[in-house]
């Protein structure tokens, strides 16, 4: 009887792994910055999101500020087909006022996130900016030495460089600014807490340097759960053009460690 009993508990047991291996996923994206937040010129900057459900079953999502206060998070629920749309998702759905963090997206119990898009745009009085898209993370995007490009600091531009660590530990991140490549105008290190964003404006992090116009900004941190972002903006017309890093390149890597 014992004998008989031993294939049927491994076939059991073999069922239940299957079925740990087969259960649905919860997978996850991120949108690098959302905010409401004023800014330089008394200008307020607005982030909305749109969630498309593409798939054939009800989605549900879990919506997250990780590095706001207190961590908030929503759930909803978008029927297949359909999309939901938040205006200003920071103060009309969050309830938050003068917030910067990055938005995490989870669909859940589903290896398929819903399909996101994001954008930003500044109000000021009646006028209104162009709505620039921001890149959405969709996968793993940690890499060493990441590379923001195309900046510009001058009377007609300013930029912003956010550096986000949404690890256990602190991140240690080195920043070298290039106007020409594999040469180092400046270097500076920055330590960013656990679940912290650092949004600031480029003469922040270079104290010494007055202007520059098309310059690039290495980033390099061994820390893995970080991601690094841009925006320059117009100061006339303030509208933003949100710049995703990309990868850099051996020779940079070893200018920045010169």
């Amino acid at each position: 009887m014992a004998r008989s009993l031993i294939p049927v508990l491994l076939l059991l047991a073999s069922a239940g792994s299957y079925a740990a291996e087969t259960q649905p996923q919860s997978v996850s994206v991120l949108v690098p910055i959302v905010g409401s937040v004023v800014g330089v010129n008394n200008v307020r900057w607005k982030t909305d999101i749109d969630l498309f459900n593409d798939g054939r079953s009800e989605a549900n999502v879990m919506l997250s500020l990780p590095t706001a206060p207190d961590q908030p998070f929503i759930f909803v629920s978008i029927a297949p087909g359909s999309g939901q749309h938040f205006t200003d998702i920071v103060a009309s759905t969050f309830g938050m006022d003068a917030t910067l963090s990055p938005l995490k997206i989870t669909t859940i119990d589903s290896a398929r996130s819903v399909r996101v898009l994001a954008s930003v745009y500044g109000v000021h009085d009646a006028d209104v900016s162009t709505p620039e898209p921001i890149a959405v993370t969709y996968g793993a995007t940690y890499f060493p030495l990441r590379a923001l490009s195309g900046l510009s600091f001058s009377d007609e531009f300013r930029t912003n460089v956010g550096l986000a660590n949404l690890g256990d530990h602190e991140a240690t991140f080195t920043l070298a600014l290039q106007r020409v490549p594999g040469r180092n105008v400046a270097v500076t290190r920055f330590n960013v807490a656990s679940n912290t964003l650092v949004h600031t404006s480029v003469q922040s992090l270079f104290p010494l340097i007055t202007k520059g116009e098309d310059f690039t900004v290495l980033v390099e941190t061994s820390s893995p759960d970080t991601y690094i972002y841009a925006s320059v903006i117009e100061n006339e017309t303030n509208h933003t053009h949100f710049i995703q890093p990309s990868i850099s390149i051996p020779s940079q890597q070893e200018a920045l460690n010169r």
